[in-house]
């Protein structure tokens, strides 16, 4: 019997003023419509519930972030409960001991299975041209220090948030511990080089399902906030690198589709980077040098 498992991307618009009423209410609207479609699992995407105020640099800062207890956060967690939803739930944490880029994880009897924290924090310099913001991540966010997976909607999952999946290795560690699909939520923006950034949008998310065998489920925001323009295309990857649906570029979607988790152990016979990898002659990815 084939282990099939409903997934679901929900790519949110622009956040231009911070409304967060407005913001929870379009999320609880996509939530009920997820579970009109049957979805066991659905992720947004990175830091949808506030502009992606990293391609500024502003000292009052703090009205973007918010404590693991937020009433918004524990609505939507309330509501995938009572949906039976197993959630990804992106957000700008406030904790004790910093700033972070994470994301909840719920299983979905809403249990919390554990909490991701954006691990690679990126900066980049403005350029030219309409979009060329930059980013200034590393200003916000501390790093996370663990990268691990959960076991949730009957099957074990990694998370990695937007720069995250620009990193080989990380993906390789969760394959390894046994995730079956990574979820990647995203903010991703054409800066002021459209048709690059729009031709390599797909590259690294084909490149971790193929040399993983591992599903990719990830979800961009999408539309124009400020001078930015996300591109949307929100996508489910399989196991053999192959695109199996994507949402549009030009409004909020949720894209959904039922996938075949015995995908992904066929794909790693054909393929069975387990067996042929060489970890005695990698210590340079983690050595000193």
């Amino acid at each position: 019997m084939a282990r099939s498992l409903v997934l679901a991307a929900a790519q949110t618009g622009s956040v231009d003023d911070g409304d967060l009423r407005g913001i929870e209410a379009a999320a609880q609207a996509m939530l009920d419509e997820a579970a009109r479609q049957q979805v066991q699992l659905l992720t947004f995407g990175e830091l949808f519930l506030t502009p992606f105020f990293a391609n500024q640099l502003v000292e009052d800062f703090d009205r973007w972030f918010l404590h693991d207890a937020h009433p918004v956060l524990l609505g939507l967690r309330e509501k995938a409960r009572r949906h039976g939803i197993a959630l990804v739930l992106p957000f700008a944490e406030r904790a004790r001991d910093g700033y972070y880029n994470s994301a909840f994880v719920y299983d979905g009897d809403g249990r919390e299975a554990g909490r991701y924290r954006k691990t690679h924090i990126p900066a980049y310099f403005p350029t030219e041209g309409p979009g060329g913001t930059g980013s200034y991540e590393k200003f916000y966010f501390t790093p996370g220090a663990r990268l691990e997976t959960y076991a949730v909607a009957g099957t074990r999952i990694g998370v990695q948030i937007c720069n995250d999946r620009l990193y080989p290795e990380a993906s390789r560690a969760l394959a390894l511990q046994g995730a079956e699909l990574i979820v990647m939520p995203i903010a991703f923006s054409t800066y002021a080089d459209p048709a690059q950034r729009s031709s390599i949008w797909e590259i690294p998310l084909r490149a971790r399902a193929y040399e993983n065998g591992v599903f990719v489920l990830a979800c961009n925001r999408v539309g124009t906030e400020g001078p930015r323009h996300h591109l949307g295309r929100s996508m489910v990857v399989d196991p053999r690198g192959m695109i199996v649906t994507e949402a549009g570029t030009e409004a909020p979607e949720l894209l959904t589709v039922q996938v075949d988790l015995d995908a992904v152990p066929a794909a790693r016979k054909k393929f069975p980077w387990w067996r042929d990898r060489r970890p005695d002659l990698y210590g340079p990815l983690v050595g000193d040098a």
